[in-house]
């Protein structure tokens, strides 16, 4: 690929998430096309296929990657499969833009984190969107620039509508919780040492063996808390809502404060965004342009990152990893996660 062409890009798994990122690049991402389609469904491929009659329908997820008219790979197959298929990309050589989580286990993220640094390039970019979100950049800077003093507590709010029926109570920490641990890492600049999941009663809507909501407490490594309100199944709407208190003032952003309507019935109040897609679009649009921008300018031997890298995903999956054994245990678990500095690279 010479600098003016098109990054040429096989999208693994073609689910919501996946169909939705074919449509984006085709749609509204520049420098880039998709070539390759992959998904366990013949079918469904071949419906998110007719979006983008350039691509190649190709089964095998390995196959696809290694197809040599493919520059850069789109990662949004299921969790389970992530490290596998990551792994297989960075030993290809070829870029990855990896959905949550990137591995759903410790040592399977760490071996893609030493992988990685031991070719001495990033290949690995994990879609943590939020990062890219306007409110939670805005939030950052404040932080970083010291107007709400020394942070002490966060916040979090994380409310989904309805989950799928297969929506088991880990999957919430890996789905849903994993994006409030980044979170937590990306605004407090620090990582995670502890974590604690409390089971309230669970709500009439959640399934049965499903632990909804949960409650989620964060320990920092200089002793801030976070508060993490994890409820999937609230039939209301989608809402990310993240607080952080300090000792000159606190900041709160994801209150979807756009209209607020009142009326003559003595009611107040406005619209409540029904999905992550709408709630995060502009986050997930500039997460895959920069990613694009950022393989483009790697060329074939640079780094191809501009975001959460693989550590990122590894520090991420520890502490899922001790969240998980918290659920199960009622404990309080300690997050364990080798030091950053003893991996040569990263």
């Amino acid at each position: 690929m010479s600098g003016t062409e098109d990054l040429r890009v096989a999208v693994l798994g073609v689910g919501v998430m996946g169909a939705d990122h074919v449509d984006r690049i085709n749609r509204r991402i520049s420098g880039a096309r998709v070539t390759v389609i992959s998904d366990t469904s013949a079918e469904r491929a071949a419906e998110v296929g007719a979006s983008a009659p350039d691509a190649q329908l190709v089964a095998d997820p390995f196959e696809a990657i290694a197809v040599e008219d493919v520059d850069a790979v789109l990662l949004a197959t299921p969790s389970a499969v992530h490290a596998e298929q990551a792994l297989a990309c960075v030993n290809a050589g070829k870029p990855v833009l990896c959905e949550k989580p990137m591995a759903t286990d410790a040592e399977g993220a760490l071996a893609i984190v030493r992988r990685e640094a031991e070719l001495g390039r990033r290949l690995v970019q994990v879609g943590f969107m939020r990062r890219f979100d306007h409110e939670h950049q805005r939030l950052k800077s404040l932080i970083d620039a010291g107007e709400l003093g020394q942070p002490l507590v966060m916040h979090c709010v994380h409310r989904n509508p309805a989950v799928p029926p297969q929506c088991d109570s880990a999957a919430v920490i890996w789905n849903s919780v994993v994006h409030e641990i980044d979170a937590t890492r990306y605004l407090l600049g620090e990582e995670i040492m502890a974590i604690t999941v409390l089971r309230p009663t669970p709500s009439s809507h959640a399934a049965e063996g499903l632990q909804d909501p949960q409650l989620v407490i964060l320990e920092t490594e200089t002793g801030r808390m976070v508060d993490i309100e994890a409820f999937v199944t609230s039939g209301v709407g989608y809402e990310v809502r993240t607080e952080v208190v300090g000792d000159r003032g606190s900041a709160m952003i994801g209150l979807d404060v756009g209209l607020v309507r009142r009326t003559d019935s003595g009611r107040w109040g406005g619209q409540i965004t029904p999905g992550f897609r709408e709630r995060f679009g502009q986050a997930y649009d500039s997460e895959v342009q920069r990613w694009v921008d950022a393989v483009r300018a790697g060329g074939g031997s640079g780094d191809c990152v501009d975001g959460p890298g693989a550590w990122d995903g590894y520090a991420s999956t520890a502490v899922c990893t001790a969240g998980i054994r918290s659920l199960e245990t009622w404990d309080r678990i300690e997050v364990d996660m080798v030091p950053r500095s003893t991996v040569d690279g990263v």
